[in-house]
């Protein structure tokens, strides 16, 4: 591999290179050019004569701006391939190496015959030079040297970063190797986007050992080429162990290059990343995502994502948000727009999410933090602040204190789970109940969707609250009850608590009734006149939303439609559902049930004009006519990875809409519960519902969180303005008969939140 001349000190600094166990060493190398003098050169790998015919080409068709080719040659050594460049005509040669002694010998040997050639003192994995200042960087066994085993990919991976940021657009990295396999994995995935790579063999006469010149040409934009090759795979291959590992590692690299070009999404390794296979870690880049896989004692499936720049500093430089199994199949945490919602709220520049899975369970959160944190350190950016730390982070529920009350299996929801919670925080609508008291609250929960609580109760203890309904029960809704809390409290001690339906601890709950506000005037109207207002809600869910119609609006004649007769028996047992002759359920399909109001509706009333249809619908309704007065859609979606959470897709279809604008009188309401983090999603909802209904408001629930959100669609041609609402809450607050003043005050607050949208 090197080149004698016979004289004993040359000898002597063979045998050192010999017994040479670390390459990466400055003082080894300074002490083997000692050895070895000023005038005898050390050549790696291929001589000149074996050289010249293929690289002279190449740096000549290398543009350059400024008309003459700018060289840097790292690790030059004392090898005489920059003088032989230098001879040829190519004068403007930058030659650095971290050996003192071997750049002192190489300025006195050229200073005279070769004055324009510079020689300076560097290290080439932090190299004192300006971005973008050569047209090639040509390298003769520099990498090899670096890429020692013990060493790992450390330096190497540092001293190509710097290659490609001193080359300017357009330039070449010329990699003379021997293309071991090791070297040619952080070479091959290091030049992939926005590279153009090819790969040639040099002939050797005097060694067993091939040389090979693999050649990287910096391209302004980013585009993933496969690497080619100057000679024939095949026959490569046959002849030796060298050959046929660098074919294996050119088909393996092209076909990761294939499988992006063809749009597959590639899940990379924790390696690839830290090879360069998405670019320099160590940098942010705006928008970037990566899907990987990673894993020490425990595997991980994750994403990397690197944020935008925003307006307001950014709180940490990377993070760490890990997802549970349970949600990892949510809109927010398995889409990309809902990751990068995750990302802007983590205030973090670089964000790392980590999917956990059913071979994480039983395994503490302080082992995975153990576990992930060194490779987290590696994926983190560069950061001027070494004591910045990596927060981890995760959704948390909340909960002080949870009980299973109850869990059941169907064959349309799944598996259901009954649950009484104690909160961290006290709810801040609890009204005239201690601040100081650990309140409890029942909740329905579907294991398809666990983060989303299907239904809520507040429990308070028995005869705390005087609940209207309670009187038209029967004497088995209140055996039924008893059952339902004996089983509990056979469990716990304590007073026997029960469900409060004059309490609605769910937000959304307020918000539909405040849109009845639109309606208010029909609604007393038909209230003075004895008249009942047919209420249709399909989605049965604990019987919550239906109880307390029932309880605070006397002349509501209420119907809830449900699929699965699972909700109905675990309402009656574990929330104190009761039907009476003003409540009733019907285990049916929503859909065909609205559809089948509509075919109805549409043979009887065909002659009909809409002034007869409004006095039919408010005489017939108190007759049990079909045709109901307001209409809520209040079911979840059972698969909710398209990003809409709330309804089923089934319930926003135009078709649909339609069905239930003919099902409607005039003065009827049509209400959504809407729930997705997409802003696509919920357009498309609105534009939908836009385009049935006459006219069309929303309420959304919290300012600080747009992710829940009610659409009111209303028939009438004519109907209240924005300016109206205040005085047509008036009318609803006259007409909510609530137990609990607090409940009554928060659907009239939330009126205040109605907007029209058409």
């Amino acid at each position: 591999m090197g080149k004698k001349k016979g004289a004993s000190k040359a000898d002597a600094a063979d045998d050192f290179l010999q017994t040479l166990e670390d390459f990466t060493s400055k003082e080894n190398w300074d002490k083997f050019f000692t050895l070895r003098g000023s005038d005898d050169s050390f050549e790696w790998y291929a001589e000149w004569p074996q050289l010249r015919d293929s690289l002279l080409p190449l740096l000549r068709d290398s543009s350059s701006s400024s008309g003459s080719l700018q060289i840097l040659v790292p690790g030059c050594g004392n090898s005489r391939l920059s003088e032989h460049l230098y001879d040829a005509g190519l004068r403007d040669v930058t030659n650095v190496d971290f050996s003192k002694v071997v750049i002192s010998d190489m300025l006195r040997r050229n200073i005279r015959s070769r004055p324009e050639m510079r020689w300076r003192v560097m290290d080439i994995t932090k190299m004192q030079l300006g971005d973008e200042c050569f047209d090639t960087v040509l390298d003769k066994g520099a990498l090899d040297a670096l890429m020692e085993p013990e060493v790992g990919t450390k330096l190497g991976s540092q001293y190509l970063s710097e290659a490609k940021r001193v080359l300017k657009p357009g330039g070449k990295f010329i990699c003379l190797t021997l293309a071991e396999s090791h070297v040619l994995a952080l070479l091959f995935s290091s030049f992939r986007f926005g590279w153009k790579m090819t790969v040639h063999s040099i002939s050797q006469k005097r060694s067993s050992l091939k040389t090979f010149m693999v050649v990287a040409e910096k391209e302004k934009s980013i585009v993933l080429h496969e690497i080619t090759s100057s000679f024939d795979l095949l026959s490569l291959g046959r002849n030796d162990a060298q050959g046929s590992g660098m074919c294996e590692a050119l088909e393996s690299e092209n076909q990761i290059r294939r499988d992006c070009n063809n749009g597959s999404d590639v899940l990379y390794s924790h390696e690839d990343l830290k090879l360069g296979v998405k670019g320099d870690l160590a940098e942010l880049t705006g928008g970037r995502r990566v899907k990987f896989s990673l894993g020490s004692n425990f595997s991980y499936r994750a994403v990397l994502l690197d944020a935008q720049k925003q307006t307001e500093p950014f709180v940490y430089h990377c993070g760490v948000f890990l997802v549970p199994k349970t949600r990892a199949h949510e809109w927010l945490f398995c889409s990309e727009e809902g990751q990068w919602q995750v990302v802007e709220s983590s205030r973090a520049a670089r964000l790392i999410m980590v999917y956990l899975d059913s071979s994480h369970n039983g395994v503490s959160m302080e082992d995975i933090q153990n576990d992930l944190s060194p490779m987290v350190t590696q994926l983190a950016p560069r950061n001027d602040d070494e004591a910045a730390r990596i927060p981890y982070m995760m959704a948390s529920d909340g909960i002080k204190k949870r009980t299973t009350v109850h869990e059941v299996t169907s064959s349309l929801t799944g598996e259901v789970v009954v649950e009484d919670v104690v909160y961290e925080s006290t709810p801040s609508n609890t009204g005239g109940l201690s601040p100081s008291a650990d309140l409890a609250f029942r909740r329905l929960v579907f294991k398809r969707t666990e983060y989303l609580i299907q239904s809520e109760a507040l429990l308070v203890e028995d005869g705390e609250v005087v609940d209207q309904s309670q009187t038209e029960k029967t004497k088995n809704a209140s055996q039924s009850k008893r059952k339902g809390n004996k089983k509990r409290n056979q469990e716990t001690s304590g007073p026997i608590m029960k469900v409060s339906h004059d309490y609605l601890a769910s937000s959304y709950h307020a918000g539909i009734i405040s849109g009845f506000t639109l309606v208010s005037s029909y609604l007393k109207k038909a209230e003075s006149s004895g008249n009942m207002v047919k209420t249709v809600i399909i989605g049965l869910g604990a019987g919550l939303l239906p109880m307390f119609l029932h309880g605070c609006l006397p002349f509501f004649s209420i119907e809830a439609v449900e699929l699965d007769p699972v909700m109905l028996s675990v309402g009656k047992d574990y929330f104190c559902f009761t039907q009476t002759d003003r409540l009733k359920v019907h285990i049916a399909d929503g859909i065909k049930y609205i559809r089948d109001i509509t075919n109805s509706e549409s043979s009887s009333e065909k002659t009909s004009d809409a002034v007869s249809k409004t006095e039919s619908a408010s005489s017939n309704n108190a007759e049990g006519s079909t045709c109901p007065d307001i209409l809520i859609i209040d079911v979840d979606s059972a698969d909710s990875s398209g990003g809409l959470t709330c309804p089923a897709s089934e319930f926003i279809e135009e078709t649909f809409l339609l069905s239930v604008k003919r099902a409607l009188p005039q003065h009827g309401l049509f209400v959504v519960n809407l729930v997705s983090r997409s802003q696509s999603v919920k357009d498309m909802v609105v534009s939908r519902m836009k385009k049935v209904f006459d006219h069309l408001f929303s309420l959304q629930l919290e300012e600080e969180d747009d992710v829940n959100v009610v659409l009111f669609g209303l028939c009438s041609e004519s109907v209240i303005g924005e300016c109206d609402i205040p005085e047509s809450a008036v009318i609803l607050e006259e007409l909510l008969k609530c137990q609990r003043s607090e409940t009554k005050q928060s659907i009239i607050d939330s009126t205040n939140k109605l907007k029209c949208w058409k």
